[in-house]
């Protein structure tokens, strides 16, 4: 038996659950979120306080899915109670992101700024010109956004300028020595 797939999901107060023909519907103080789960798995909610996933059998892929949807029905209940965040700084000189209007837009060393606008349910807030903060219900919403946002310039080892998540460690190389040899 899966180890997290046999764990019961607690519905907190304030969160309402449905689920019907395949989709789980969780609905929150931050949100509405939706999942279409395999048909292999059984999702159903015990008595209002939690929810339960079971599998037919021990086959490989079921194995796998059990702690899978399990997993993603937790992060859809602490997202539309908690809500997920990701913290973006921006290093180097010149380098910055400005806010026009909902969309994002970096000036970070290119001839022109990247305009990026956030997926619906994500929401971008900008601490000082070098910090983002990228906020939303949906977990895999907010880290592909984090993501996108990084991969316009990753941060480079020699100089470590670029866009980095708040807890990155960037490790940095040594340059060209030149040797008065020879």
């Amino acid at each position: 038996m899966s180890r997290i797939g046999k764990q019961p999901v607690p519905i907190p107060a304030g969160v309402k659950v449905q689920v019907a023909d395949g989709k789980l519907r969780v609905e929150g103080p931050k949100g509405k979120l939706e999942l279409a789960f395999h048909r292999n798995m059984k999702v159903e909610q015990e008595a209002g306080k939690s929810i339960k996933v079971t599998r037919p059998d021990d086959e490989r892929q079921n194995r796998a899915l059990h702690g899978l949807t399990r997993s993603l029905i937790a992060n859809m209940v602490e997202g539309v109670t908690k809500g997920y965040e990701k913290t973006l700084k921006i290093e180097g000189i010149g380098y910055q992101a400005r806010m026009d209007k909902k969309v994002l837009v970096l000036t970070v060393g290119y001839a022109n700024a990247v305009e990026m606008p956030p997926p619906e349910g994500v929401t971008v807030e900008l601490k000082d010109p070098t910090t983002i903060v990228i906020r939303g219900a949906d977990k895999q919403k907010v880290g592909q956004y984090a993501a996108e946002v990084r991969r316009v310039r990753e941060p480079e080892p020699y100089k470590g300028k670029g866009i980095r998540y708040d807890n990155e460690q960037v490790r940095r190389k040594e340059g060209k020595a030149f040797s008065s040899g020879g």
